[in-house]
């Protein structure tokens, strides 16, 4: 089944999470650990990030710079297939717009159908970090929608250029994101709810949230867009807080609030181990008034927060 078909059918809340590439020549070892320590909860799928390379300029003899590009986190689509082999479960790949021609992207998705994965996240992807402003490679989306049409081309047996694809496999099902806080470029929420929609009519079959620590800014996103004719799941995604910084830059970094209940409580802390703690309590909280109003699935973003989510999974299933 598909994760739209998962969902759906299951009559608990699911759980997911999402793991990224090891560093280059950092070994698989790590990454095992993360879902050796989670898979005890039964995960729907694993979603695995794709990451786009960055220019880094290096100084000469001379005195000049040259620029050149260095992907630190490649592999996407081999980790996925590692993942599947090792321990038979169900794969989420991303696809971005970041960092990648039409043609990359083709190329990825054939790659993904050779391998029977059927289910990939369609994003835009992050800015390059030496960019004020999203900016595509040449050849390549400004927009998560253009990249869902090239999908959907594909899925009707067409190849980026127009040409036919001579034997058409198994159709791509996907997932997109959504911003309960309103993404960051958005000129205000009305318009961030239309493009989700736009994605919705563009067969997206379930979106995933940005993390956030405020449950009522979720349910009362979800409200509107069902308002708005927006039918598909809308899966909460849960980060805890497990260090002092996090606190400010976690909203610097994701443009996003946290509650003043929450920011009282880490005014209180003195350690990285107390805030971890609360975060974990938050979670459970934060989890289980989610569970209360029937959402269809909690995804997890696991990045420094294993254990922590780990915690948390075994309070609430």
């Amino acid at each position: 089944m598909t994760v739209s078909e998962l969902i759906r059918h299951d009559h608990k809340t699911g759980f997911s999470f999402e793991v990224l590439p090891p560093l280059k020549g950092t070994g698989t070892e790590s990454l095992f650990r993360t879902i050796d320590t989670l898979r005890e909860f039964h995960p729907h799928y694993i979603n695995i990030t794709t990451h786009r390379s960055e220019y880094v300029y290096t100084e000469q003899a001379d005195g000049s710079f040259v620029r050149s590009a260095v992907r630190r986190r490649p592999g996407t689509i081999a980790v996925a297939s590692a993942i599947m082999q090792k321990y038979d479960i169900k794969v989420v790949p991303h696809v971005v717009c970041s960092g990648f021609t039409r043609e990359d992207l083709e190329y990825m998705l054939l790659d993904l159908q050779f391998l029977g994965i059927r289910d990939v996240l369609l994003l835009r992807g992050d800015k390059a970090k030496d960019e004020a402003r999203f900016t595509p490679v040449k050849d390549g989306y400004s927009h998560t929608t253009e990249l869902i049409e090239q999908v959907n081309r594909f899925n009707r047996g067409e190849f980026v250029d127009g040409s036919p694809i001579k034997q058409p496999g198994e159709p791509f099902s996907f997932g997109v994101a959504c911003y309960p806080e309103k993404h960051e470029e958005a000129p205000n929420p009305d318009f961030d709810l239309q493009v989700l929609k736009m994605k919705q009519t563009l067969g997206a079959d379930y979106a995933i949230t940005q993390m956030f620590f405020d449950n009522e800014k979720y349910f009362r996103f979800v409200e509107r867009a069902r308002a708005e004719g927006i039918t598909i799941p809308i899966i909460p995604g849960i980060k805890p807080m497990t260090k002092l910084s996090q606190i400010s830059v976690v909203p610097k970094t994701f443009h996003l609030d946290i509650p003043k209940e929450l920011t009282s409580e880490a005014a209180l802390c003195t350690s990285d181990a107390d805030v971890l703690q609360l975060g974990v309590e938050w979670g459970i909280a934060q989890c289980k008034e989610l569970m209360s109003r029937g959402v269809p699935s909690i995804h997890f973003y696991t990045m420094g927060a294993t254990e922590s989510i780990r915690r948390i999974a075994e309070a609430i299933y």
